[in-house]
């Protein structure tokens, strides 16, 4: 019998093979990634969580159904994932290209022309900035609280001069509030489209310009946390009321998963 975790992950590397196959309209490869990533979300919330409380559970480990302990789906989960997200890259990566193909184009903020620059400074002050609460590391007494789903910038001010310290900042993009992706005016027959975190990364300068620093460095970070429920074993309370407090419980699970891009 399979394991029914590597199982669930063979269902998700088909939804990935819809995004493979160049007979599918391009709109729809991107959408079948979009599904793939959000299923691997859900995946990591509660069948890895689960695993993860197995893992601790004792120390004289059951086997699971495939004859597997723990550890040993923990690590196949590790590999088969590690393989996936390496193929979702390489099929993101050849979308990009057919995109190019038919004039539309992914950029960052190191990619704009004068006229886009000027939009996304515009867009950033009417649609972003208002939204948004950096928060300087050393000024909390402990680390910040991350929400699951949430997307953030982890920034690091740093300056050449040895005297003055490193500061470090996090900055939550407002993917919820506002559009994650940006449409930039286009040129000609070319349409230009732009992440909402590099319009944040490319106005960094308006959000830390109080600063010493003569180098700034914004990193996309996401954490996924634990999403079971734990029901409370309180006879005294109604099957609601614990139902209730576990739901709100989830949004503070352990992190199962930590997502961070490189520059």
């Amino acid at each position: 019998m399979v394991n029914r975790e590597l199982s669930w992950l063979s269902f998700n590397h088909r939804v990935l093979q819809e995004a493979q196959d160049p007979e599918v309209p391009l709109v729809e490869r991107l959408r079948f990634l979009g599904i793939f990533s959000n299923n691997l979300d859900e995946f990591f919330r509660v069948r890895v969580a689960t695993i993860r409380r197995l893992q601790a559970f004792s120390a004289k480990k059951a086997k699971l159904i495939g004859g597997l302990s723990p550890d040993q789906v923990q690590d196949a989960i590790q590999k088969e994932v590690v393989r996936q997200k390496n193929l979702f890259g390489e099929i993101y990566s050849e979308i990009i290209d057919r995109l190019r193909e038919h004039n539309i184009f992914m950029v960052t903020e190191t990619e704009l022309s004068e006229t886009q620059e000027k939009f996304v400074v515009e867009y950033y002050r009417e649609k972003v900035a208002p939204f948004l609460v950096p928060i300087m590391l050393k000024s909390v007494p402990e680390f910040p609280y991350l929400r699951d789903k949430s997307i953030y910038l982890a920034v690091k001010l740093s300056i050449t001069n040895p005297d003055v310290t490193k500061q470090y900042a996090l900055v939550e993009v407002p993917s919820g509030l506002t559009d994650r992706f940006v449409v930039l005016p286009g040129e000609g027959d070319k349409k230009f489209i732009m992440f909402l975190d590099d319009v944040i990364r490319f106005n960094m300068d308006k959000i830390f310009g109080l600063f010493e620093y003569d180098k700034l460095e914004a990193y996309t970070i996401k954490i996924t946390r634990d999403a079971e429920i734990d029901i409370d074993d309180d006879v005294s309370k109604g099957f609601y009321e614990k139902m209730k407090k576990g739901i709100k419980q989830r949004k503070k699970g352990q992190p199962v998963r930590f997502l961070y891009g490189v520059t």
